[in-house]
């Protein structure tokens, strides 16, 4: 008996199966009407504000608008103060999202709410709740002034403060995600090893997962860079001090409308670098 012979043996030319051939045209076929007119609407929605942006510019005397010291000025706090609320969210946010993911304990939905809250606040209304924590009469704020001397409102490190409290819970979220997805039994094997938690934590978790930090960090820098509503409220308009783009933006376009457009050229530029500089190593998935 011939292999051919045998049951179940093919007799002729093999032929795929519809699913087969499905899988390696990857599945495209025509886009649906309904699904294809709201996503172009969409995208034109997202899109055209910052076609105008670029198409009404003072490009004749932008050179001049960016070389102002205002500007270089306000640039350089946000850039400053961006960084630093980043940096006070990594150590602060990492932990609380490896807490979230890795631990159970009473409460931690409710945690996660809390957590997640300022990226439904207000703006505004974080800037007043700081205020009232942290304020020279806040909760808070009233013994870090009478037992230290220190005075948080209205100054850089008020406008840092701001900016990490509307940026941290991007971070958070973006590790706890992270976190959430990785094996632990990576960890476990470090454990049994030898390894406290803390050195399993630092040697296994973190560059499993940093990635996730990255892209979390990216997305509270650039929240950080575009704060206004608690800056505002809780650091003031000062500039050289307290004065971010985002401010000078809101103060420019008073009284000078070019200069507005100017300064958020500016920012829409440095959002674009960033964001298109850091997205291809670590905001994208692989198949």
């Amino acid at each position: 008996m011939t292999p051919l012979d045998r049951p179940g043996a093919a007799t002729g030319p093999r032929t795929d199966r519809p699913w087969r051939r499905r899988a390696r045209t990857g599945g495209r076929r025509g886009v649906p009407l309904p699904l294809l007119l709201p996503g172009l609407l969409a995208l034109a929605f997202l899109l055209l504000p910052l076609l105008a942006l670029l198409v009404r510019a003072p490009w004749h005397s932008l050179p001049d608008q960016l070389t102002s010291a205002e500007v270089w000025q306000a640039l350089r706090l946000s850039l400053v103060t961006a960084t630093a609320a980043t940096a006070v969210s990594l150590v602060l946010g990492v932990p609380l999202a490896w807490l979230l993911a890795r631990t159970e304990f009473p409460g931690r939905g409710l945690v996660r709410a809390l957590v997640t809250l300022p990226l439904v606040l207000p703006p505004v209304v974080g800037g007043v709740a700081l205020l009232l924590a942290l304020g020279r009469n806040g909760v808070i704020g009233r013994w870090l002034d009478s037992w230290f001397g220190i005075t948080l409102p209205f100054t850089t490190t008020g406008v840092v403060i701001a900016e990490a409290f509307v940026a941290m819970p991007f971070l958070v979220i973006s590790v706890e995600g992270t976190l959430r997805a990785a094996d632990p039994r990576y960890e476990e094997a470090a454990t049994t090893l030898g390894a406290s938690r803390f050195t399993a934590f630092r040697r296994v978790t973190l560059p499993l997962i940093a990635p996730g930090i990255a892209a979390g960090a990216v997305l509270a820098w650039a929240r950080a860079l575009g704060e206004f509503g608690a800056t505002i409220t809780f650091a003031g308009n000062f500039p050289g001090r307290t004065q971010t783009m985002p401010l000078a933006v809101y103060l420019a376009l008073q009284n000078d409308p070019e200069a507005a457009i100017a300064l958020s050229l500016v920012l829409l530029a440095v959002s674009i670098a960033v964001l298109a500089g850091l997205r291809d190593r670590w905001m994208t998935t692989t198949s």
